[in-house]
């Protein structure tokens, strides 16, 4: 047997050694055992693998649930505009795809944080005098949950805090959490159409709070906060100096009797990173192009902040090419007609949805402004024979076959969320049924306190 001594690197004057032995077989040498070190598995996932949780998969699949038979299954819980057909994308934003796929110009990699030319195509649709944006304020991702997940990278450490609406989003937290970043939630108010609880958030600051999430419009509630609301958050961010993470995906989809307004043009001083996308104005959710606008304009950011986003951006090589390359086509030559027919099914399916939804007894809707969803509240207490939501929802799928994902999802229970993108046959459908099963299953307050005092 042969023996090397291999020196490796080290630090001080005495480098640390190896001692190697090599058995010689034939022309060839293969290693031995390592002194000191016995080789066996012990592959394990990562802790950031350990505290990624997502509740509303969590919630889903613990509902070992099959719907009935013999009715057909209508899923009113995806957020997905394309499920149901009768939403495509416009045949502009189609064939710029097509004719950039065909140019085999963006076959390669791109800059991390994207072409400069589509870059400064997305400022210059979103630019305003009161908001103003140049290329370099604009990092483009991998879909708008990659822009929420780069903004909280770069704006909160682990052991810090940030502030979640509830009912909100549940990617908010399972990023956090799997950053070791803690999630302090701030209520919004169903009476007041889901407007923030302005005096519980600003409760919730504390020197650790790294930044604010502001979800408008809003998933899972449908709201359109206004104006005057919008500054009174600006206010409090303001007086406590807290950045705002905005995520505005649904920014412009609003229904006619409302206004959008994004929350960097009201913002004099607070620094903001809103976070948007192709995916659901533009009804291509697959696609994956999403990006980061970083709105500063007292210099509160500075170059940290923006350099910190290159970086986080480098850890993977930007987003599709091939969109990029169409981005400039598709923001600046899609149709209005396009958006305005979008929001005319929406609006009237949500007309249709909430007008249902309101008639049957124990069911109260919140009526949504925009985006793609509906709240609805359950009176719990004139179902008695449900412990909650997941309950309820459970069985009303096993019974009617209706999926709706019940709100405790989005840190919300006794409601849950309906999704309003389907054809208006199915929505009439779905709300029959709901209406026959809640009709089955409703207990006036006399019928509610006999089965409790049954059990």
């Amino acid at each position: 047997m042969d023996s090397y001594l291999i020196q490796v690197n080290g630090h001080g004057d005495h480098a640390p050694m190896l001692d190697v032995h090599l058995k010689s077989t034939g022309n060839t040498i293969s290693p031995g055992k390592v002194k000191g070190r016995k080789p066996r598995w012990a592959v394990r996932a990562s802790e950031m693998s350990k505290k990624t949780f997502n509740p509303v998969r969590a919630i889903v699949d613990s509902m070992k649930v099959e719907p009935n038979p013999k009715k057909a299954m209508i899923s009113l819980s995806l957020g997905d505009p394309t499920v149901f057909g009768n939403l495509p994308t416009n045949d502009e934003v189609t064939q710029a795809v097509k004719e950039v796929l065909d140019s085999g110009q963006y076959n390669g990699y791109a800059p991390s944080v994207g072409y400069q030319s589509c870059r400064e195509a997305v400022a210059a649709y979103y630019n305003c005098p009161e908001a103003p944006l140049k290329a370099q304020d604009v990092i483009l991702t991998s879909g708008c949950s990659q822009a929420i997940e780069l903004a909280l990278a770069v704006l909160a450490n682990p052991g810090q805090n940030i502030l979640v609406p509830r009912p909100g989003f549940s990617l908010y937290k399972t990023l956090a959490l799997s950053m070791g970043i803690e999630v302090k939630l701030y209520n919004l108010l169903p009476e007041k159409a889901w407007e923030i609880d302005l005096e519980h958030l600003e409760s919730l600051v504390d020197e650790k709070t790294a930044c604010l999430i502001v979800n408008n419009p809003s998933n899972p509630c449908g709201s359109v906060f206004s104006k005057s609301h919008l500054q009174e958050i600006l206010a409090v961010a303001s007086r406590q100096c807290v950045p705002i993470l905005a995520d505005e995906i649904y920014g412009d989809m609003v229904f006619a009797d409302c206004k959008y307004e994004p929350i960097a043009t009201l913002s004099t001083n607070v620094p903001i990173l809103s976070c948007g996308g192709l995916a659901k104005r533009w009804l291509v959710p697959g696609w994956r192009m999403g990006w980061i606008l970083i709105h500063d304009r007292r210099d509160i950011f500075g170059n940290e902040i923006r350099d910190g986003l290159v970086r986080l951006s480098q850890r993977i090589l930007g987003p599709c090419t091939v969109v990029q390359g169409a981005l400039e086509r598709i923001l600046h030559r899609t149709p209005p007609e396009f958006y305005h027919n979008t929001l005319s099914i929406l609006k009237s399916n949500a007309d249709l949805c909430y007008a249902a939804l309101s008639a049957i007894p124990g069911l109260q809707p919140v009526r949504p402004a925009g985006a793609m969803y509906l709240m609805v509240e359950i009176e719990m207490e004139h179902f008695p024979e449900f412990e909650n939501d997941v309950e309820f929802t459970e069985r009303l799928i096993s019974e009617q076959s209706v999926f709706c994902l019940p709100a405790t999802c989005f840190e919300y229970p006794n409601f849950f969320r309906v999704v309003i993108t389907m054809p208006e046959e199915m929505i009439l459908e779905a709300c029959s049924r709901i209406q026959e099963f809640c009709e089955m299953h409703y207990q006036g307050a006399e019928g509610a306190q006999d089965l409790e005092c049954d059990k």
